[in-house]
């Protein structure tokens, strides 16, 4: 079976251009709904989007450098790249270090930026539980210790996400947990149990909390206090109501204006659905989909090469964008809790978007180690015919 020679470059015309597609069509979403928050906010108005275009730059090198790392390094260096991210997440807590903005301490500062820790420890997180499963795939299998062992280390960063606190980042990484070890085989019954065991704790973790109880029940009807806990949402409903199908034109949404909070980061799927309808939705939900399907496809191309690290890596990072996609698009359209997820690739989040380059990065040195195997995206497939016996 033969290869092309665009086969044996860093390249994956899905993963490239279905992320280019998203920053692209984030880089002008950013611009369009933070101009006039940034101009009130800082006396100009390319703030936030210059500062996004900045860390897109950074991201793009940090994804060349990601292609070129083997997967089999990325599997050794997993358990190190994890305890880096739980000294980070303590350092985050410590005043004077971690900064606090809107009520939360998510933030190192590094010099004129800052970096959301959370964000890196969902990465890290998929990494390390990918390892782990490829180096104990009897014991998880097998054994309820094999099985205990992750969730131990999924507790200690729950703690110290619950701390800042980013319940979000909570979610995401125990949803990431469970379908990797689900797809890794798991008992059912343990894994019946953990899912239960994990759902009655969240649901404690969400009804402690007077305000993620007032969200998880502000969502279900956000008419009755339109000025109170129902505000982002109505204002949200307001601009899809106001978009139609068609939408009202690039750079004209009014919810920007001061009406709609946060617009260009967890609200930045309404602002699309006001300028550029429903089209420009089914646009953005295509490039996620086309991403997100071409991870689980390296996914399943790399089980049946046997190489199993890439393929829960693939997995998890595909489940990853397509779970926190879900969660931001639900907030949006009113069908999920409001919760402060960013649009993978497309919102204003600089650690957001260098984490999810990297992980496009991975996803691209998957699909070549994929590729020297002489297995993924043949030419022409080699026709065998058989041979004429020699007269005796």
């Amino acid at each position: 079976m033969k290869t092309s020679t665009k086969q044996a470059w860093f390249y994956d015309p899905w993963i490239v251009w279905s992320t280019v597609g998203l920053v692209l069509l984030g880089l002008l979403l950013v611009a369009s709904a933070s101009l006039v928050i940034s101009d009130k906010q800082y006396g100009y108005p390319f703030h936030y989007v210059l500062r996004q275009a900045v860390f897109l730059w950074v991201g793009i090198g940090a994804a060349w450098i990601a292609t070129r790392i083997p997967m089999s390094t990325w599997f050794r260096a997993s358990g190190y790249i994890l305890l880096g991210c739980l000294v980070l997440l303590a350092l985050v807590l410590v005043p004077g270090i971690g900064h606090i903005v809107n009520g939360s301490r998510r933030w190192l500062g590094i010099s004129v930026f800052s970096f959301q820790v959370s964000e890196f420890a969902k990465l890290s997180a998929i990494l390390y539980l990918s390892s782990y499963l490829v180096r104990f795939d009897r014991d998880v299998k097998q054994t309820f210790v094999g099985f205990l062992k992750p969730t131990i280390v999924l507790g200690i960063l729950a703690c110290l996400l619950l701390l800042e606190p980013d319940f979000g980042a909570i979610v995401v990484i125990a949803s990431t947990f469970m379908v990797l070890l689900f797809m890794a085989g798991v008992r059912l019954r343990i894994f019946i149990l953990l899912v239960g065991v994990m759902a009655i704790g969240l649901g404690i973790l969400a009804v402690i909390a007077p305000y993620r109880m007032a969200r998880l029940t502000g969502f279900l009807n956000p008419w009755a206090a339109p000025y109170g806990s129902g505000y982002q949402l109505t204002q949200s409903l307001i601009a899809f109501g106001r978009g139609g199908f068609w939408g009202m034109g690039l750079g004209n949404s009014v919810q920007k204006l001061f009406y709609l909070p946060e617009a260009h980061t967890d609200f930045v799927f309404a602002v699309l659905g006001e300028e550029l309808g429903v089209i420009g939705c089914v646009v953005l939900l295509a490039l996620m989909a086309m991403w997100v399907g071409r991870a689980f496809w390296l996914g399943i191309t790399s089980v049946r090469q046997e190489q199993l690290y890439a393929a829960y890596v693939a997995y998890g990072l595909g489940w990853w964008v397509a779970m926190q996609t879900c969660v931001n698009v639900g907030v949006n359209v009113g069908v999920l809790p409001t919760k402060g997820l960013t649009l993978p690739l497309v919102s204003y989040g600089g650690t957001s978007l260098l984490m999810h380059c990297i992980a496009a990065g991975i996803l691209l040195r998957i699909a070549y180690e994929c590729t020297l195997q002489h297995n993924a995206w043949p030419v022409r497939s080699q026709v065998i015919l058989p041979q004429k016996r020699k007269s005796q």
